[in-house]
């Protein structure tokens, strides 16, 4: 079974770019891949974070995971805090990445612009993410474009230090989305959706209600034209809802854009299939929030099955490198 592992953080509010490009793609990954689900709260404190918030949304973040459909019977969710292991491996992997490497990250220098304070955290974590993917013997990352980049460092990272200490970390490969895998924001869209508050009504959440999702849709950004295509560099904010449209339906944007000759029922189809996407996922989200307990239960379960896998992965690397066995 080809090993799956994708992480997230919990640090915003989870948008339809979230759940079309990555959850409810996890929940139909190939029943014969072995998934593993991480919810990255230790990127997430890179930037300070509101302690009680974080512990929040982190929770928040396993019930949209567990809404989206994913079988907790079937994957391994957890919390990356809960399995020591990734801290150490990144440390491995800090000594293996260069400076230059790590100075180059776009994110980097996107997250640090401006900013009084940058933590060394901000600057190292590419490595501490390829220690999240190379534990698990991970054969396959699904990665949007801002994280192709992260994700060639962990594959220089694993051959360098295969090639130093002998074979050690499988090499990933990366699965990138199709449909609908770069959903752009409503009011900006030449701009990424994003989870951040910068954007609140060009963003739509997936607990929004659904008067709400429908206002922002109505009040979507299109052009002066009148003419329905898909043209990403002429009609961004027309392409941006054909292709929403397209994959909350499981249509190609050729047949949805066939549709319609006028921007108004666009923009109405468009909010009422997001509605209606995100209706049974609101409903068990509900449910979910109801039973902490349950969700607790389920994440110990997934860190203890993470740490069963992530255990001989370390070990080997720690033997290869020259540590001495653990006592």
């Amino acid at each position: 079974m080809a090993r799956v592992f994708s992480g997230i953080q919990p640090s915003g509010d989870l948008h339809i770019g979230n759940y079309l490009g990555a959850l409810r793609r996890f929940a139909r990954e190939d029943p014969d891949s072995d998934a593993v689900f991480c919810i990255v709260d230790l990127h997430a404190i890179t930037v300070p974070q509101d302690p009680a918030s974080l512990r929040a949304r982190t929770v928040e973040m396993a019930n949209l995971y567990l809404a989206s459909g994913l079988d907790p019977e079937r994957v391994t969710l957890f919390v990356q805090s809960h399995v020591p292991a990734h801290t150490e491996l990144a440390w491995l992997m800090e000594c293996t990445a260069s400076f230059g490497e790590l100075s180059r990250m776009t994110q980097f220098k996107e997250k640090s612009d401006h900013r009084d304070f940058v933590s060394a955290g901000l600057f190292t974590y590419p490595a501490l993410m390829a220690a999240d993917i190379l534990l698990y013997d991970t054969e396959r990352v699904p990665v949007g474009d801002d994280q192709r980049q992260h994700l060639e460092l962990a594959r220089d990272v694993a051959q360098r230090f295969n090639s130093r200490y002998g074979e050690t970390f499988i090499v990933p490969e990366a699965v990138l989305p199709t449909a609908a895998a770069r959903v752009m924001d409503l009011q900006e869209p030449t701009n990424k959706m994003s989870k951040s508050t910068e954007s609140p009504q060009g963003t739509v959440g997936m607990l929004d209600e659904p008067l709400v999702i429908e206002k922002k849709f109505k009040r979507a950004v299109t052009d002066n034209d009148s003419e329905v295509s898909y043209d990403v560099a002429a009609k961004p904010g027309v392409s941006n809802l054909l292709s929403i449209l397209a994959a909350a339906t499981d249509r190609s944007i050729d047949e949805v854009a066939s549709g319609y000759t006028q921007y108004g029922p666009l923009k109405s189809d468009t909010a009422a299939a997001v509605i209606e996407l995100l209706r049974p996922v609101q409903a068990r989200y509900a449910e979910l929030s109801a039973d902490p307990d349950a969700t607790q239960a389920i994440l110990a379960r997934g860190a203890e099955n993470a740490r069963e896998v992530s255990t001989p992965v370390l070990e080997r690397a720690r033997e290869a490198v020259g540590l001495l066995p653990r006592p």
